[in-house]
């Protein structure tokens, strides 16, 4: 019988054993012997690929290590999915997008107990991850937009909405995100009509939006409000934090980019009632930020699916009526199962106030029928 590596010893003692001082040994024997750091490498980038097969994704994985580990972890899952990617097989253009925002080269290591102690904390939790719904997407490179517009009308609406994040003024950040959706409803409109006629139409896709906490069933609310307006379905995986968003990939773009100019909205204006309740002699708290934002998720999808029905034309319905058929029959493929939940915690009355107020000044306007 072969001896077992440094590598083996260690993941014995801590991989499957969640003391301190299991870790501790674990990393004690690591650090040890540095004639173990290629197969702790190698072993790593094999717990990467196991995780693609059970259906996870590079911002996935790095969304999770932020969220139970610290940063410096963050810094070494993103050089293992580098690695691991050099031996990888061909993957899509939204896989390679995620490969491209890594988190920058890890710094420089301290001591070598303490980069094994890392190593192993993460590897502990790239061994936990559960099975994912495999989230398949074409491998070649999307199809143009009519006359190569596409590309150039998402960068105006990055423009608007990067603008709208970072105003001070309640009533331009309005109008620039008012004018943002109105190229959003042009945009998907257009790739609608494209598709249809066109001798193959694209299928339906599907992306993994983060929803992090606080206050994330709200969040979760809002995400569902948006994609739901533009012609896509959210459904949340509350424990992992995140929603599964299904639709056609110009729509799914529009949610990505609207959800998160809109939260980044909210939490300005959360802030600044805040400060106007504590002028005011009140003090607020964890319930009036719910209460907001529960409320501005709430008047927000009213908004939005009233905006979204005067966009259809008789022309239209048709196309609508056929994709919306494809990103159900998508979800149900995914998701078989799925449940609803209540939202919670919506008590304040001031907070639900400011929340939808906030919300009529975000308001967006239904963009001109169709020529």
């Amino acid at each position: 019988m072969s001896t077992p590596s440094t590598v083996d010893r260690a993941f014995a003692a801590a991989l499957y054993d969640t003391a301190d001082t299991a870790l501790d040994t674990g990393a004690s024997l690591l650090a040890s012997d540095p004639a173990a750091d290629a197969e702790l490498a190698r072993r790593g980038e094999e717990f990467v690929a196991a995780a693609w097969r059970r259906g996870w994704q590079p911002a996935d994985v790095v969304r999770i290590v932020r969220r139970e580990l610290e940063e410096p972890h963050v810094h070494l899952a993103a050089a293992l999915i580098r690695a691991q990617a050099a031996h990888d097989g061909p993957r899509g253009p939204r896989w390679r997008a995620q490969l491209d925002e890594l988190p920058a080269e890890p710094p420089p290591r301290t001591d070598r107990f303490s980069h094994a102690t890392a190593v192993l904390e993460l590897y502990r939790l790239l061994l936990r991850l559960p099975a994912l719904e495999p989230l398949e997407e074409p491998l070649g490179e999307p199809a143009p937009g009519p006359r190569g517009t596409g590309s150039r009308m998402l960068t105006r609406i990055r423009a608007l909405l990067a603008k709208a994040e970072a105003t001070g003024f309640p009533e331009e950040a309005e109008a620039l995100s008012a004018k943002a959706q109105e190229l959003m409803a042009r945009h998907s409109v257009d790739e609608a009509l494209l598709a249809a006629r066109a001798p193959a139409p694209e299928s339906p896709a599907a992306c993994r939006i983060g929803v992090e906490p606080p206050y994330e069933q709200a969040k979760a609310v809002l995400l569902d409000a948006v994609a739901t307006a533009n012609h896509c379905r959210a459904v949340w995986n509350e424990p992992l934090g995140f929603s599964t968003i299904v639709g056609f990939a110009a729509d799914l773009e529009a949610v990505e980019l609207l959800y998160t100019s809109l939260l980044v909205q909210a939490t300005t204006a959360m802030t600044r009632a805040e400060a106007a309740q504590r002028a005011g002699g009140r003090k607020r708290t964890k319930t009036f930020r719910q209460s907001f934002l529960a409320a501005y998720a709430h008047r927000i999808g009213t908004r939005l699916r009233a905006a979204a029905e005067t966009q259809v034309t008789d022309e239209l319905l048709p196309v609508l009526a056929s994709r919306d058929v494809a990103v159900t029959d998508r979800l149900e493929r995914l998701f078989p199962q799925t449940t609803t939940t209540r939202l919670r915690g919506a008590r304040d009355a001031a907070g639900w106030t400011e929340g939808a107020r906030a919300a009529d000044r975000a308001q967006v306007r239904a963009r001109p029928p169709l020529d």
